[in-house]
């Protein structure tokens, strides 16, 4: 019972949130106005800037900002304890993360719908402004190289996933051509799209889909990074209405509804047991089997500082101020709308994150199958995931540890396994393809504002191509193709082991993209500050997840984290001076808003330029 006790109580906070502090900010700080006309009306292309309401913006903004990364990083934090983790997710989420996304938001439009690193040129100066866009030119990088990888994985290990995230497409260009027809009912559809996608998952391991799945699941992990990158391509240079939009919003139907199954299953869980593990044997109670707190579990690296490096979605994520600046605050119709959109869709995240914890610390008791081909409960149970640090750290792992713990609460609604695990390998990763294709687009975005700082003719002249969205595009996914194919460890190439050159930068991603966060709430900050608003609600999150990273990236570099070496120690050049430049990135910013901030209180920053597609005409 006690699993439900604290879902319950998790969902009771954020939802107390939501209309307290959440309102205040929204009215009080904010000023939210539907009055005030948004830049996707003021600057409608059909392209980027496209008025939509707010339920399939929240759909494509929550789908983008969740990704794997509620699912991956409170499965591994659950290693020092599920008290930790929880206590860090949901506080996490309502004091640090939801701020760090509406915050993200509004500022965006407020701005013609800049991205933040744009802004933070107006609102600091515009050396702050490129290091901010290097910054973010980084993470998304390793974004791009790395989750070709992860969907990859994912298919491999839950083949009756592939085809359902493949029928996503087609119905998404669907839905969205019918969406745009003014008038148009979007129930139908939507429900159709639900029950498609539903019948390919409950078929997927049937005759001739089992079979294309299986067949699919054994192209080289190379081949799907390609296909994937060449689809991120097609999806960022396409109109967001015809297959951004759509995409996300039927797969948040489908997330969502899988979460309430989940819901569901563990209602039935607390209240008459796990499904039995044999047709004799009585229903396992719901219990939690994880450790409270473990401080030291062997092998971790220092639960501080880097249970807050671990845990990013699901808590706060820098990724988000990407997608809040980035896409979503072009398609908001209604300024009021931000809200819910902004601080609701990282509620959403964290209770996610919460049910992670749960399957992980809990589900998992209900029953795994050992190697023997006995099933193990309890405590047993958990320890087949979580035996130490190194063999429940990971994508595979984690997935699994989810998956599995998803999975038991499912089957005691009745579903058996051989459904709910593929429904649950369809969520992670359809969850990991929707943050794929919206990073691409908002690499273009960030390639292409870097390309316009150019100032000498000659540089103007060579920068042209990438202030183009189809060159600034292509250059992202050549550049995130070349890094994935890069062989490990000195390796020759072939192309049956190509694919995971991403995981040679992936040890730095979880700092970089946290100390986004900082910088997003360093900006947040100098919008508020320059309007004589009240900061407190953002300087502290801003200190704390400045100097989180920080932390975290010199103990890598120097000392070591757990039972992995210091990069120093390993020789790891690479990744030793990617890290150093993304700190002097950091310390110059910080030293550069130090000096600035006494002088800007009540001044106004200059007027936002407008987007590069009204200049043109």
């Amino acid at each position: 019972m006690i699993p439900l006790l604290i879902a319950l109580a998790a969902a009771a906070l954020f939802i107390t949130a939501y209309f307290t502090y959440g309102k205040w900010l929204a009215g009080k700080v904010f000023d939210l106005s539907s009055d005030r006309t948004c830049p996707s009306e003021e600057f409608q292309d059909d392209v980027d800037y496209c008025p939509t309401g707010r339920g399939v913006i929240f759909g494509h903004h929550f789908t983008s900002i969740a990704g794997t990364g509620p699912i991956v990083g409170p499965a591994i934090a659950i290693m020092w304890g599920w008290v930790p983790a929880l206590i860090w997710v949901v506080f996490g989420s309502i004091f640090i993360g939801a701020v760090h996304d509406f915050g993200s938001l509004v500022v965006s439009l407020r701005n013609n719908g800049q991205t933040v690193g744009d802004i933070a040129g107006r609102m600091l100066n515009s050396r702050v402004r490129m290091l901010f866009l290097l910054v973010l030119f980084l993470a998304l990088t390793i974004v791009l190289a790395i989750f070709g990888l992860v969907i990859a994985a994912v298919f491999k290990r839950y083949p009756a996933s592939i085809l359902p995230c493949m029928l996503q497409i087609p119905i998404a260009v669907v839905i969205g051509l019918a969406l745009h027809r003014k008038g148009k009912n979007l129930l139908i559809p939507s429900l159709i799209a639900l029950g498609l996608m539903y019948f390919t998952v409950f078929t997927g391991n049937l005759g001739v889909l089992e079979t294309a799945n299986t067949r699919l699941a054994s192209l080289p992990i190379a081949t799907w990074v390609v296909i994937l990158l060449v689809y991120s391509y097609i999806a960022s240079v396409l109109p967001v209405w015809i297959l951004l939009q759509p995409r996300d919003y039927i797969n948040s139907l489908q997330l969502l509804s899988a979460l309430g199954l989940v819901i569901l299953g563990l209602f039935a869980a607390a209240f008459f047991g796990g499904a039995p593990v044999t047709a004799e044997a009585a229903r396992p109670s719901l219990e939690l089997v994880a450790p409270a707190v473990q401080w030291s579990p062997a092998g971790a690296p220092p639960v501080m500082p880097f249970l807050f490096i671990t845990v990013a979605c699901g808590a706060i994520s820098g990724f988000h101020c990407l997608v809040s600046s980035g896409t979503s605050s072009k398609q908001i119709r209604r300024e009021t709308d931000a809200q819910f959109i902004g601080f609701g869709s990282m509620l959403t995240e964290g209770f996610l994150a919460v049910l992670v914890i749960i399957a992980c610390a809990a589900g998992l008791g209900l029953g795994i199958a050992a190697a023997d081909g006995s099933v193990l409960q309890g405590e047993a149970a958990w320890l087949t995931r979580y035996e130490s640090w190194q063999t429940s750290n990971g994508l595979g792992a984690k997935v699994g540890a989810f998956v599995d713990g998803a999975a038991n609460l499912l089957a005691a609604l009745g579903v058996p396994a051989q459904y709910g695990i593929p429904l649950m390998g369809v969520l992670v990763a359809s969850f990991a393809a929707t943050t794929l294709d919206t990073a691409c687009r908002l690499q273009r975005y960030v390639v292409q504002e870097l390309a316009g700082t150019a100032t000498s003719s000659a540089a103007v002249q060579i920068m042209a191509p990438l202030r183009n969205k189809h060159g600034a595009t292509i250059f992202s996914i050549i550049l995130a193709t070349i890094i994935a194919m890069w062989p490990m460890g000195g390796d020759p190439f072939s192309w049956s082991g190509a694919g995971k050159g991403g995981l040679l930068l992936w040890p730095m991603f979880g700092a970089t993209n946290q100390l986004l966060g900082g910088l997003a709430f360093l900006v947040i900050t100098f919008f508020l500050w320059r309007r004589g608003l009240p900061i407190l609600f953002t300087l502290i999150p801003m200190i704390f997840m400045l100097a989180m990273p920080l932390w975290a990236m010199l103990v890598q570099m120097f000392i070591g984290a757990g039972d992995k070496a210091s990069w120093w120690s390993d020789k790891n050049w690479l990744l030793l001076g990617m890290g150093s430049m993304t700190l002097l990135l950091e310390i110059w910013m910080v030293v550069e808003a130090i000096l600035l901030f006494p002088k800007v209180k009540g001044l106004a920053e200059s007027e936002a330029p407008l987007p590069a597609h009204v200049q043109e005409t």
